[in-house]
């Protein structure tokens, strides 16, 4: 007896599922190399999530997004245990699951708009909140130059947004559209 094969929308979410739980881990370790005192590694890695986040919610809808969300936060959170300080974990954790449930909810009321519009307004407000939630929690104490670490954070997340409207474009009609299938039926 054979079984079915997983439907297009189970894909998706254990796609991004995978992707989100590699790009948070591999960002939490990174993060802990500064480049200077303005940033360090994980700046350029971490923004990729808001792409798998943005493209699972274009194709496959905010519940969807918020289901890869909260997978790939768990996953993530014990990778990055042991990957990264238990300190950075937390603040990631945090940091990430408020930052991407809000890009979820921003993304999704502008989603009918320019297709750019959507992705590059939730990405800059969920940057926001992550470094601010992110640095505050993970180095505030710590000595170590953390709010100019935050700055240079967040002015590469912005670059990185602009960036990612590249290959969210690109990959828009190859993905499958099944939530706005879904809806006009």
């Amino acid at each position: 007896m054979s079984q079915a094969p997983l439907s297009v929308s189970a894909r998706g979410i254990a796609a991004g599922v995978a992707a989100m739980a590699g790009i948070v881990a591999l960002s939490n370790y990174l993060v802990q190399f500064p480049i200077n005192d303005w940033l360090t590694w994980g700046a350029f890695s971490y923004p990729v999530a808001f792409l798998v986040t943005d493209l699972t919610n274009r194709t496959l809808g905010p519940r969807a997004a918020r289901r890869v969300i909260y997978a790939g936060f768990a996953l993530a959170v014990v990778l990055s245990l042991w990957l990264a300080d238990p300190r950075i974990a937390v603040a990631s954790g945090s940091a990430f699951l408020v930052a991407q449930l809000l890009d979820v909810a921003v993304f999704n009321r502008l989603r009918a708009g320019l297709w750019w519009r959507a992705p590059l307004v939730s990405s800059v407000l969920g940057s926001a909140v992550d470094t601010a939630l992110f640095w505050s929690i993970a180095f505030a104490g710590t000595g170590l130059p953390w709010q100019t670490w935050a700055l240079g954070d967040f002015a590469v997340k912005l670059a990185m947004t602009a960036l990612m409207l590249v290959p969210f474009r690109l990959l828009m009609p190859a993905l499958p559209a099944v939530f706005e299938r879904e809806k006009a039926a």
